[in-house]
């Protein structure tokens, strides 16, 4: 799906200002030269884009070759993998911070509960973690996605919170809007930000 979209999911997205202000917190809580993950990190941007800006050495993980080549490309002072998240191995703390926007969605719960946990031995403690979700509630279920077949999971948002914890994460902050992709196909979606530290 995401091969598909390319750029174009950059363009409905890229200009959250919910997801700029995540970003905004999470640089507040890195010391310099953090080692930071993000996990779906599609085109670079905005997320690795700012980041890296910042001084911190960003490594992103991406499943699209599509997206990971436009973020090589538009991030060049950040590293990017092209693979599985859930299939690439982490040391126990091996990175500062942990990023995970939006990048969940298209796992069951099952497994997106395991990967935060998996992420949170990746973190070192006391390390932050920004992740974003649409929290509804709701499991493997078919959905068109900017015209492109999909099958999502979730959780409600206090279930989600909850999950987040479990990983190994406090929760020390959230944040919900509602958000309108630029896009012909956008309609309006509860976004979820939460901000947590590796306890």
């Amino acid at each position: 799906m995401f091969d598909a979209l390319g750029a174009e999911y950059e363009r409905a997205f890229a200009g959250s200002a919910a997801h700029h202000a995540s970003l905004d917190r999470l640089l507040e809580h890195l010391a310099p030269g953090s080692r930071v993950l993000d996990v779906g990190s599609g085109t670079g941007v905005p997320t690795a884009r700012r980041l890296a800006a910042a001084g911190h050495r960003v490594v992103g993980v991406d499943v699209s070759p599509v997206m990971t080549a436009l973020a090589a490309r538009q991030v060049p002072d950040a590293e990017f993998r092209c693979g599985d998240i859930r299939e690439l191995p982490w040391a126990d703390g091996e990175f500062d911070a942990v990023c995970v926007y939006f990048s969940l969605l298209q796992m069951s719960r099952g497994e997106q509960s395991g990967l935060l946990g998996r992420l949170a031995r990746a973190v070192k403690p006391g390390g932050r973690l920004a992740v974003s979700t649409v929290p509804v509630d709701v499991a493997d279920v078919s959905a068109v996605f900017m015209g492109q077949p999909v099958v999502v999971s979730s959780f409600g948002e206090e279930e989600f919170a909850s999950v987040v914890a479990g990983a190994g994460f406090a929760v020390e902050e959230r944040h919900s809007v509602l958000f309108t992709p630029d896009h012909p196909a956008g309609a309006p979606e509860p976004h979820l930000f939460l901000h947590g530290r590796r306890i």
